[in-house]
């Protein structure tokens, strides 16, 4: 188990949002880096005594590495405000890293650097050792899950999204485009790179149903399960979810008459297909409509060896949506 101290505004929901995160095993919200010792809620608020609002994070680092867990961190704050967040204002509600460990300091600033790369305002991520934390009062220990109700900064979609990140983008990287154009065939290249579109009918995963999972082409990240497999007649093969939001993207297509939307691998940024609201009810209503030019099948047995292993719990070995 490691530790990290992470302040994201109000610790409420920072705390419930760091705490549906798969691999993290323990959270407590407290006051970290103040000045003044044992600070009471009322005394952080409003006399200036210098604390975050923080949340303990214990993890296993085996299952969700630091640097994935700051990227889903930096998912739910605004990355770039000063001494805000949402609607709470003041020192108190300043976003910031804190670490025990000095080991995990190249870590955070690798995390923070490549963040400002997508934001053209500095960074406002406070990144020091933990000099002193105190536990907040009881009824501030999970307070959302006493309060259901309760005051939320961080809007749902962003726990959803939590809760589903199994697959850390810092496990994959994207090949140079010669190494592609070697590797891959003529129909793969033209699929994932120009947007082309395979023959329905007449591709290799259409009408499977394997247990196993389906990864990218080109990075072998991991993109679908089979558990979510399902036979749409579209003629190519459709699925009713990624296996983690993160990793696709959506684009607008306005390529043909209609407006579609296009899905794209996250580290790859692969051509993948299109998905339509068109899919079944009872699997949530979406059809994610794959090139299968744009797949690799790992099937079941074979996914351990083949370092997929940490999946094996997410695929059923019968797809009763077949």
């Amino acid at each position: 188990m490691a530790e990290i101290y992470l302040a994201g505004g109000c610790f409420w929901g920072t705390e419930k949002y760091l705490a549906s995160i798969r691999g993290v095993t323990q959270t407590e919200v407290g006051y970290a880096n103040g000045r003044t010792a044992n600070p009471t809620y009322e005394e952080v608020c409003h006399q200036h005594t210098g604390h975050a609002e923080t949340v303990r994070v214990v993890y296993d680092a085996q299952v969700i590495p630091l640097p994935f867990l700051l990227d889903l961190f930096f998912q739910a704050i605004d990355p770039v405000s000063v001494n805000r967040q949402g609607g709470d204002a003041g020192e108190q509600y300043r976003s910031g890293i804190y670490y025990t460990n000095k080991d995990d300091l190249p870590l955070i600033q690798t995390a923070i650097n490549t963040l400002q790369t997508k934001h053209v305002q500095p960074i406002a991520i406070e990144v020091k050792p933990l000099t002193n934390y105190y536990p907040a009062e009881d009824y501030h220990q999970k307070y959302l899950d006493k309060n259901p109700a309760g005051y939320c900064h961080i809007g749902k979609a962003h726990f959803e999204r939590a809760a589903k990140a199994v697959v850390n983008p810092h496990d994959y990287a994207k090949p140079a485009e010669e190494d592609l154009k070697a590797r891959l065939t003529p129909l793969q290249y033209d699929v994932t790179r120009k947007s082309a579109t395979e023959r329905p009918f007449d591709n290799a995963f259409h009408a499977q149903f394997k247990a196993g999972i389906y990864v990218d082409i080109t990075t072998g990240e991991p993109l679908f399960s089979s558990t979510d497999k399902f036979e749409s007649g579209c003629g190519w093969p459709s699925f009713s979810k990624p296996i983690d939001p993160a990793v696709v993207s959506e684009h607008m297509d306005a390529s043909l008459a209609r407006v579609r939307t296009e899905v794209r691998s996250r580290i790859g940024d692969a051509h993948l297909g299109h998905v339509f609201e068109d899919g079944p009810s009872a699997l949530g209503g979406l059809r994610y409509c794959i090139n299968s030019a744009s797949l690799r099948f790992i099937p079941l047995e074979e996914m351990a060896q083949e370092g997929y292993g940490a999946f094996v719990g997410l695929v059923e070995k019968e797809n009763p949506a077949k």
